[in-house]
């Protein structure tokens, strides 16, 4: 029986320790006891960009990833946006973007060079503020897989963009007509509720973690701002 194999391990601004692990050819990114990311389950991930990208009907939106982790959720929005198209993706460690140019390098290919990339280490927060107040663009939609979803269950600090006021913000950085589209393992009824009240018009939306209808269920939630 094959072992898992630690790569390489970081440890991210609270103390905690992500470490990077490869088992049957497969990549995963771990905390403690919890398998975060995985090249095994990725599905979900591209559908949050594949999804929200159709439900845009543009070519060349201005978009917001928080969180490359993998880079799925990234790809899949590169192969769908044709060249005029922006997508800033926020990365809070940089260690991460390191095991993507490294171990990860054959998953990763050449997408970090995307001249459509503008990729920011750093808290996807602030991004969000700098839309607000001006020092950038406003964006035509917002991906937040951030953490395993809105518990926080990586860093605490994550909780704020889940919270109300951080909702708040994310529906205020966007264009009329844009998206926030929010990835999460499971089902979370009090999410819901709180992006229910930023006034934004809500779809919930359950997808496998694998292709062909496979894997775990989790759940995408689209806003949309009128």
């Amino acid at each position: 029986m094959l072992k898992r194999e630690l790569i390489a391990s970081t440890q991210i601004a609270d103390g905690e320790v992500l470490e990077l692990y490869t088992h049957a050819g497969h990549f995963m990114i771990v905390m403690g006891r919890n398998e975060l990311m995985s090249t095994r389950m990725r599905f979900s991930e591209e559908q949050l960009a594949a999804l929200t990208i159709e439900r845009l009907g543009k070519q060349a939106p201005r978009i917001l990833i928080g969180g490359y982790g993998m880079g799925f959720t990234y790809r899949a929005a590169r192969e769908r946006l044709g060249e005029n198209a922006q997508i800033v993706v926020a990365e809070i460690s940089e260690t991460i973007i390191d095991w993507a140019k490294g171990p990860m390098a054959d998953l990763t290919g050449d997408s970090l060079s995307d001249p459509r990339l503008d990729l920011k280490i750093g808290d996807v927060a602030a991004l969000i503020d700098d839309a607000n107040d001006g020092t950038s663009a406003k964006f035509d939609a917002i991906l937040l897989d951030v953490d395993n979803g809105p518990d926080g269950l990586v860093r605490d600090a994550n909780n704020r963009i889940y919270s109300r006021t951080g909702l708040a913000k994310a529906r205020d950085a966007l264009k009329p007509g844009g998206i926030v589209a929010v990835w999460s393992a499971g089902p979370d009824p009090a999410f819901r509720k709180r992006l229910h009240d930023t006034g934004l018009d809500i779809v919930e939306w359950k997808v496998r973690s694998r292709p062909n209808n496979k894997g775990a269920h989790h759940i995408i939630w689209f806003a949309k701002k009128a």
